[in-house]
């Protein structure tokens, strides 16, 4: 099992920034991707950006050039640092972990975002 705490959602506004912090516990595995995911009110579950355990990102075309995914091995943590919020940014943001070679998938609880206009 894998646990998942995000934290660092809140409200801001057009332009501004936040960074989006997720704490895994547990049995992690060395080989795993972590992955933020985000979901507006009436919308499905979508990509936000995701890193391997080796480093590799991949970013939504809507977030390119604007967040930056990352991780901290020793602190089994990863970040998103979003800049230039837009209010289409609205969601409510999930970690996930991908664990192991069998991929199973664990969710974090999610963290709200708002950006204001």
């Amino acid at each position: 099992q894998v646990q998942l705490v995000e934290s660092g959602g809140g409200l801001v506004q057009t332009g501004g920034s936040l960074r989006l912090s997720c704490v895994a516990s547990g049995s992690i595995s060395s080989v795993n991707t972590m992955g933020w995911y985000r979901q507006a009110p009436g919308k499905e579950r979508q990509l936000v950006a995701t890193i391997t355990s080796a480093g590799i990102t991949n970013y939504a075309d809507s977030v390119k050039g604007r967040f930056t995914i990352s991780r901290d091995g020793a602190k089994n943590t990863v970040y998103l640092q979003m800049n230039s919020l837009k209010p289409e940014d609205t969601a409510v943001y999930y970690c996930k972990c991908r664990n192991g070679l069998r991929w199973t998938d664990y969710w974090g609880q999610g963290t709200q975002v708002t950006v204001s206009e």
